[in-house]
């Protein structure tokens, strides 16, 4: 069966000699790898990370890759694409949550509101340094965490209150929230430690070094 699906790129792997795996969160199927033959210059400028992508799909029933043609852009970002530092978010946050959503997770309504987020991130014009930290906590609710201030505190330490302070206000107030780079830093690092600890997992986030320079 064809039919199409818009999904949320979060990583891509190369299969074979001109083929690429996408693992994607998918508005109809979760958590999803498909496979795309014989992949193309122009097809390889749509694939960067929370890109929101339409594609057909085809479904044969059978658990593993499906397959996807007719790749085009779901919803343009040009207000991540043009921002160094929203397109070193988007890594981030697309390592995080490849990592952190496991494969055939279909969480009810997760797609839509990581689509939102990105939405969000796109359309700010400024202000938006703590937005990572927001997105994080969100998450953690998102998976059925529901993160307390108190909950936190082995993770973070001293800066348990500051994370208090931020989780008790709006998202615009959270967002004007003064934080340094280094606090900024040393909270990002917590809540995943804490994330951590509900997956009983090792997150390896390698974008994160790239985004702990930037904001320093």
């Amino acid at each position: 069966m064809t039919g199409s699906t818009s999904f949320i790129l979060l990583h891509t792997t190369r299969f074979g000699e001109n083929s690429i795996v996408l693992h994607t969160l998918s508005k109809e199927y979760g958590r999803k790898g498909f496979v795309v033959r014989s992949v193309s210059k122009k097809m390889m400028s749509l694939l960067l990370p929370l890109n929101i992508l339409e594609a057909d799909v085809t479904d044969s029933g059978k658990p593993g890759l499906l397959p996807v043609r007719n790749i085009s852009i779901g919803r343009p970002l040009m207000g991540v694409r043009n921002n160094l530092f929203k397109n070193t978010m988007t890594m981030f946050l697309s390592e995080v949550l490849y990592r952190v959503v496991k494969e055939g997770t279909a969480e009810p309504g997760l797609y839509e509101w990581c689509e939102r987020q990105i939405m969000l991130l796109d359309a700010m014009e400024t202000d938006f340094s703590n937005f990572h930290l927001r997105f994080l906590l969100e998450l953690s609710i998102a998976l059925g965490f529901s993160p307390q201030s108190e909950d936190l505190r082995p993770f973070l330490g001293d800066n348990q209150p500051f994370i208090e302070q931020f989780m008790s206000t709006s998202f615009a107030e959270s967002m004007l929230m003064p934080l340094s780079g280094i606090l900024r830093n040393e909270i990002c690092e917590g809540v995943l430690r804490y994330i951590e600890y509900h997956l009983e997992s090792t997150l390896t986030i390698n974008s994160l070094k790239v985004l702990r320079e930037l904001f320093i």
